[in-house]
């Protein structure tokens, strides 16, 4: 929650998870290239898409292989899919939006 997967990372000391079996409320802002992620009503992530250094992050990740660039340069696209992830345990989502 609340992280660019493999590229930038949360500031932990802002993250309050709540426990198992009450509703994480995660919400992603995005306004002209800059990012953020908000985890329980606090920002905990912020970045510019795009950046120079989001394209040296880029570079130096897994999402650099050509099969991650077929349809552009990687998190670059103008309009697509929201994509949720998990890492094979149970896990709900509600009012995507």
């Amino acid at each position: 929650m609340g992280v660019d997967y493999a590229m930038h990372l949360p500031d932990k000391a802002k993250m309050k998870v709540n426990p198992q079996g009450e509703w994480n409320n995660s919400k992603i802002v995005f306004d002209n290239g800059h990012v953020e992620h908000w985890l329980n009503g606090k920002k905990v992530l912020e970045y510019e898409r795009g950046s120079q250094e989001f394209k040296e992050l880029v570079k130096g990740s897994k999402y650099a292989a050509p099969e991650y660039n077929t349809s552009g340069p990687f998190g670059e696209a103008a309009k697509g899919h929201i994509l949720l992830q998990d890492h094979g345990n149970e896990v709900s989502f509600c009012n995507i939006k």
